[in-house]
């Protein structure tokens, strides 16, 4: 199946500042996570056939250009079952059908199929192009640095459990929602898993040496210079403390933390 990208200046935290989007197959095609209309983006649509409008998930940089690109085209519009309100509120755009993890979408003789991604961001979805195909990831991996996965919005663990799912399908290539193509899936895969693993030894060992509050556990678990981000290490941070008490590895009522036993 073709895939094609076009990136999106569009205001975003990613550190590319542009956001993704796709047209998968031709005619008919899908256009997924229109952030904003371009030229470009406005020139590809033109030149195929969309039938379907989809978004991997509803963060503001994924679904700007919803709504106009949908009324040009005359395509039907998705969004996943039992998030429409978050989707009607992000696009403006009521769905006209929703789809849930393992749903269909014929293309000609091939199709899309929906994969469910959380952990990002709760009604986050991933898109399989073609059977065995690659695999839209939306905002799950990047080629470089990390992804943020920041409480209360963002679920750690709900996130590790996404990157072993595709890591276990091992897909021929990742397109992520910012930057370049993702060639090496299995070799990314585990490098997020690794950097999740890191930053949390760095919170339990905050912890143990008696951090306690949101603040001090985030002083004592980054290293680096925090300026311009320090409102996303602190939801880390938050979500790495919620996963690690849901396992019963420290205690955390969502202001204090403390080793388990104490």
């Amino acid at each position: 199946m073709d895939v094609t990208r076009c990136a999106v200046p569009v205001a975003t935290r990613a550190p590319t500042g542009e956001t993704n989007a796709y047209l998968l197959g031709d005619d008919p095609a899908v256009l997924v996570d229109p952030a904003a209309r371009t030229d470009e983006l406005d020139r590809l649509v033109r030149d195929r056939a969309v039938a379907h409008v989809l978004v991997t998930h509803t963060h503001p940089d994924h679904v700007g250009a919803v709504a106009a690109y949908a009324a040009e085209t005359n395509a039907t519009v998705w969004a996943r079952y039992g998030r429409t309100d978050r989707f009607r509120d992000a696009t403006g755009r009521e769905p006209d059908r929703t789809i849930s993890p393992g749903t269909t979408i014929p293309l000609g003789d091939d199709r899309v199929r929906v994969l469910d991604a959380p952990g990002h961001a709760p009604d986050h979805v991933a898109l399989e192009a073609g059977r065995g195909g690659p695999i839209l990831c939306g905002d799950c991996a990047v080629r470089e640095g990390s992804v943020v996965v920041g409480a209360p919005e963002g679920d750690m663990r709900a996130y590790v459990t996404t990157l072993r799912r595709l890591w276990a399908i091992d897909p021929p290539a990742l397109y992520p929602g910012h930057g370049p193509a993702i060639d090496d899936p299995r070799e990314t895969l585990e490098r997020l898993l690794n950097h999740r693993r890191r930053r949390e030894r760095t919170v339990l060992e905050a912890v143990d040496g008696g951090a306690d509050t949101l603040e001090s556990i985030l002083e004592s678990a980054y290293e680096k210079d925090l300026s311009g981000v320090r409102d996303l290490a602190r939801a880390t941070v938050r979500a790495h403390l919620e996963k690690l008490a849901v396992e019963g590895r420290l205690e955390w009522d969502g202001d204090r933390a403390a080793p388990v036993g104490e």
